[in-house]
């Protein structure tokens, strides 16, 4: 059983530190990129009228469903040095593979469907209530979105924006394939834990597994909290 000083050293190692900080930049990063996608791809599948609903709402559901590791295989070979997308970013002078973007790209589809489907629920439920209403007194769409939908959704837009980030903080079999897992520049704390049990360092996989457990922990808090808050205003 490993001290309390032994702990503070590993959490005092330069990579550690590296992997921990990158890890923070990613969450901010997919935190806003899921923000932005939630609300637009939750207001296209809210509608039932909208062409390709079935297939878009498909796409956004895959990640939940599809192994990790063979949709990371797939989004290698699409957006890889020889993949259709990944040819073409390379001549406008863009890297995704094996870079930090390539690590936010997989934090955020591992995510997306945790923040889009509440978004969708409530702004379906919304629609209903609140949409027609809206239209009599004259409000066009996009003031209906941001003055009306919105504000009554927030509740589930928060929700759905904090399930997100605890599943791209645990995010793993895409980020492999995306990242590379290269040391000092795209090992997340989940990579490292992966990293240190393969290697048989259990002290280090403990101390990062504490740290991702605590930032779990605050996740779980945080939905406690939004949903009490609910229940009291139901009330």
């Amino acid at each position: 059983m490993n001290s309390l000083p032994d702990f503070l050293a590993i959490y005092q190692d330069p990579g550690v530190g590296f992997s921990l900080w990158l890890t923070i930049r990613v969450a901010l990063l997919t935190l806003v990129l899921h923000l932005v996608a939630g609300l637009l791809l939750g207001y296209l599948l809210s509608r039932p009228a909208f062409p390709g609903r079935g297939l878009l709402d498909a796409l956004v559901t895959l990640p939940l469903v599809f192994p990790p590791i063979a949709m990371g295989f797939a989004l290698l070979l699409l957006f890889g040095r020889r993949g259709l997308l990944g040819t073409r970013l390379e001549q406008m002078g863009l890297e995704l593979i094996f870079t930090l973007h390539g690590v936010a790209l997989a934090a955020f589809l591992a995510g997306l469907p945790l923040v889009v489907k509440p978004i969708q629920t409530a702004l379906e439920s919304v629609a209903a209530r609140l949409g027609e209403v809206a239209r009599t007194l004259g409000k066009n769409e996009l003031e209906i979105f941001f003055l009306v939908q919105i504000p009554n959704i927030r509740r589930a837009l928060a929700t759905g924006l904090i399930l997100g980030l605890g599943r791209s903080l645990g995010e793993v079999g895409i980020t492999l394939m995306l990242g590379g897992n290269i040391a000092g520049k795209t090992n997340t704390l989940s990579l490292e834990i992966y990293n240190a049990v393969f290697s048989g360092d259990y002290p280090r996989a403990a101390a990062l597994s504490i740290l991702l457990g605590m930032a779990s922990l605050g996740i779980f808090f945080l939905l406690r909290l939004l949903s009490c808050r609910k229940s009291t205003h139901r009330e």
